[in-house]
């Protein structure tokens, strides 16, 4: 055990943020998520939602200020059955960690489906929500 760790970080998705650099994407994906086709480099986190564990990464994670927004959700393709609450969730708790965070830039089912191929890892929850899918980047810690 470590001090200061949120205890829903496992101990494969704790290596996997610390090896990651400045620019480096990962992909929190839902239970319904292509991910196993789409990267070799899977997380199974299937107990948790994309919610806590995105509060929990915040935690220790900093998000990219060089692009004009580090998240990135998928475009819903029926907005009938789209739930905007899980975006504005997501949004809420960005704000916690950047105040000025814009809102996210969304992609075409497949343009999200080739950029999560390219993330540095795919982290598989047992989210249930259509189109709850995120990508944050990763940026740099300054020295003071």
């Amino acid at each position: 055990m470590l001090k200061g760790i949120p205890r829903i970080i496992t101990p494969d998705l704790l290596a996997v943020l610390s090896r990651m650099g400045h620019g480096d994407e990962i992909v929190l994906a839902d239970a319904n998520f292509p991910g196993e086709r789409l990267n070799k480099n899977i997380i199974r986190c299937d107990g948790c939602e994309i919610s806590a564990l995105l509060e929990a990464i915040l935690q220790l994670f900093p998000l990219d200020l060089s692009v004009e927004t580090p998240w990135i959700m998928m475009k819903p393709s029926d907005l009938s059955n789209y739930d905007r609450s899980v975006e504005m969730g997501y949004h809420e708790l960005l704000r916690q960690f950047l105040p000025a965070i814009k809102n996210a830039k969304k992609l075409e089912r497949f343009e999200f489906y080739k950029r999560s191929s390219e993330a540095f890892a795919v982290v598989m929850t047992g989210t249930l929500n259509r189109f709850g899918n995120v990508i944050i980047k990763k940026g740099t810690i300054f020295s003071q």
